[in-house]
């Protein structure tokens, strides 16, 4: 039986896991190298991520700075940057592409906040994916005569539960991320 429950316990933590690399892609007011993951660059003729072209880091709160290896790259970098639609401005300057984070308005602000309320719910949904899954699959094994009636419902208790638990941990990671981002 806790064959099945650890099934579903690495299933659930599977979605938060994805939930909690989401919401690091999501801007705050401090510069977070994470913000560049999804930029990809144009370089020979193929589409390749920031990451595999440059060294990226952080030196001040606001200041992201994005080290080419290969330094005749600078301008596509910056403009790979800019075409990702992140609401930030790279600047080439020399060896290096330096993109300040500027304080997000009030209303971006709000804006960044209700994403990360989208992407709790949509983590809430396919938590009772797993869910609905699973109690078919404890379902399926009583009517094949593998499971007793009381194993099912117990099975299906301890399934509700990680539901619960889980929903309650999505809510948790989203009021801490929305609560980074109203923060000025």
């Amino acid at each position: 039986m806790s064959e099945i429950d650890n099934q579903v316990k690495a299933a659930m933590q599977a979605v938060l896991d994805h939930l909690k690399t989401d919401l690091k892609g999501l801007r705050t007011g401090r510069a977070n190298v994470s913000i560049l993951d999804k930029v990809h660059v144009d370089v020979y003729g193929s589409q390749t991520p920031l990451k595999a072209l440059a060294n990226i880091n952080v030196p001040e709160p606001r200041l992201i700075v994005v080290t080419p290896f290969d330094p005749s790259q600078i301008s596509a970098i910056a403009k790979g940057i800019e075409v990702a639609n992140l609401g930030v401005h790279p600047i080439a300057d020399g060896k290096v592409v330096r993109v300040p984070i500027p304080p997000p308005d009030e209303a971006l602000r709000k804006q960044i906040a209700k994403q990360c309320r989208e992407l709790g719910e949509k983590s809430k949904v396919a938590l009772r994916e797993v869910r609905r899954k699973f109690n078919e699959l404890v379902r399926k094994q009583k009517a094949e005569g593998i499971l007793p009636e009381d194993q099912m419902k117990k099975s299906e208790k301890h399934i509700q539960d990680a539901t619960d638990r889980f929903c309650k941990d999505v809510d948790t990671v989203c009021a801490e991320k929305e609560k980074e981002i109203l923060t000025i």
